[in-house]
C-alpha cells in the first residue's frame, strides 16, 4: 500500500514563504509523476507544480519564479519551495503521485495526498 504523507503549511503574511513536503511510502519499482496540486473554496482543483522522473518541470504561470518543485529520490520525498506568497495561493495543497509497479508494464497509478492548508493573510 503507498502511502503519501503531507506536511508543511500553515498561516503566513503576504510576502512570506513556506515549504511543502509530500514523503512517498510502499512497495513500488518507481515514481514517474510528482505534482502539487491546490484547490481553493469553490474552485476547481489545478496543478501549481509537477516534476516527471527525466526531471523536465511544469509549473502554473501564476507561481512562475516564485514557487520551486524539487525532488529527493533517496527519501521518495518531493517538495514545494514556495516564496512571495500572495492571498491568493490560499489553498488546499495537495501531492500527487503516478507510480509504476513493474518496469513489464506501462501501467501507472495514481495516489494523492491527504491536503494541507495554506493561508496567507495579513
Amino acid at each position: 500500500q503507498v502511502r503519501l504523507m503531507e506536511s508543511g503549511g500553515g498561516f503566513v503574511q503576504p510576502g512570506g514563504s513556506l515549504r511543502l513536503s509530500c514523503a512517498v511510502s510502499g512497495s513500488f519499482v518507481s515514481i514517474n509523476f510528482m505534482g502539487w496540486y491546490r484547490q481553493a473554496p469553490g474552485k476547481e482543483r489545478d496543478l501549481v507544480a509537477s516534476l516527471i522522473s527525466g526531471g523536465s518541470t511544469n509549473y502554473a504561470d501564476s507561481v512562475k519564479g516564485r514557487f520551486t518543485i524539487s525532488r529527493d529520490n533517496d527519501k521518495n520525498t518531493v517538495y514545494l519551495q514556495m516564496n512571495s506568497l500572495k492571498p491568493e495561493d490560499t489553498a488546499v495543497y495537495y501531492c500527487k503521485v503516478n507510480i509504476k509497479y513493474t518496469q513489464l508494464l506501462p501501467d501507472t497509478y495514481e495516489y494523492w495526498g491527504q491536503g494541507t492548508q495554506v493561508t496567507v493573510s495579513s
